[in-house]
């Protein structure tokens, strides 16, 4: 290691979760307005001579309730949340797609679960140990578990399918060093295992590359990303993050990883603010 010790192990400052939309009482008032006009039209629409025609009682309660659900969905849905299902081709009400699911035939760690569930499982757990997000260097390497930092949660996830990621990367490191231009020629085991760069060009080398297109209610591609998939992010936002088994309607699955407060499963995928640089299974198979 040279005189100058980094001390940062992700650059950047931590993205917020998620964005949550403010309901608009006003446009959702304009609607109900037009709404109870309409039951008025219903209740006492002529038909020629002026003569009030009687709806039937069944078809008027079809109708009453057909338009109080239709005024309850509006008043409590906010906004940004029809306006965000809208622009991905789905609605809030459609019907979930299923994704059939994989078997990956190894189990490296032999405790009779597979690696992508047990890669899976070991970053769910990292969610609900809810560790701080904290970029720093450690001496030694590894952080406490109470903190780290989006590297963390699929190093954590490797150590539970029975994989040491911070063995692999140094080996893979000091066997083809000129791959890994983020060492610019001075590895450092406390801190190269936990660089979104340096994970890209390991799992580049030496895991399964997959797609990085994303079709929402495509069942074809989208079983192509699976749970405990790595899918990592490029600049100005450089991350990485774990493939969740918990999918959005249209199919779209959700992401396990840290971008603080806390690590988390969050429907990012298609919404982080940098594209996607690479989606990776470990191991090859």
């Amino acid at each position: 290691m040279g005189e100058s010790t980094p001390t940062e192990a992700e650059p950047g400052v931590p993205l917020p979760l998620v964005e949550v939309g403010v309901v608009r009482l006003d446009n959702n008032l304009q609607t109900l307005r037009l709404i109870i006009q309409c039951l008025h039209f219903y209740k006492g629409r002529s038909r020629g001579g002026g003569r009030k025609v009687k709806t039937p009682l069944k078809k008027r309660f079809t109708i009453y309730g057909s338009v109080v659900c239709l005024t309850l969905l509006i008043i409590i849905t906010p906004v940004p949340i029809l306006k965000k299902s809208w622009s991905n081709g789905s609605f809030p009400l459609a019907p979930s797609i299923k994704i059939p699911s994989i078997i990956c035939p190894i189990d490296k760690d032999e405790d009779g679960m597979d690696d992508l569930r047990d890669i899976l499982a070991g970053a769910k757990a990292e969610v609900k140990r809810k560790p701080q997000y904290r970029s720093a260097y450690y001496q030694g390497g590894y952080p406490p578990e109470s903190e780290g930092v989006c590297t963390d949660v699929v190093g954590r996830a490797f150590r539970d399918a029975g994989y040491d990621l911070r063995m692999l990367v140094d080996k893979d490191i000091r066997e083809h060093l000129a791959n890994y231009p983020r060492i610019e020629g001075e590895p450092d085991s406390n801190i190269d295992f936990r660089r979104v760069a340096n994970l890209l060009v390991y799992f580049r080398r030496n895991a399964q590359e997959l797609t990085m297109e994303i079709k929402p209610g495509d069942v074809e591609n989208l079983h192509n990303w699976q749970a405990g998939d790595i899918v990592t992010f490029g600049h100005p936002n450089e991350h990485i993050a774990v493939v969740s088994d918990k999918r959005r309607p249209d199919g779209v699955p959700y992401i396990l990883h840290n971008s603080g407060p806390v690590a988390s499963e969050t429907e990012q995928l298609l919404s982080w603010p940098s594209r996607i640089t690479g989606h990776f299974r470990f191991p090859r198979f």
